[in-house]
């Protein structure tokens, strides 16, 4: 188990906003950056700072249209994060 990602992603998901974030892409397959500004209602800087290290976890990947970023949940590292909880049962 690579306790390097699970110490990044334990980190990103404890903020309030990024766990909004994780949950809202959890019900829509992606998400744009001007989405997340309306669902947290931060500032544009503010959110593209949770959304880089909702990245630079692992938990999401980002692809970019122009200015416009494409957010969708790494479902590979989310079952990782899921299997090293579980082992901790």
């Amino acid at each position: 188990m690579d306790y390097k990602f699970v110490e990044k992603a334990t980190g990103a998901i404890a903020d309030k906003s990024r766990l909004s974030i994780l949950i809202e892409l959890a019900k829509k397959e992606t998400l744009t950056n001007a989405d997340v500004m309306e669902l947290v209602g931060l500032s544009q800087p503010c959110v593209s700072h949770h959304i880089k290290l909702l990245v630079d976890s692992g938990l999401v990947d980002s692809t970019k249209d122009g200015r416009t970023a494409h957010l969708r949940l790494n479902k590979e590292a989310l079952q990782q994060l899921t299997a090293f909880l579980e082992a901790l049962s």
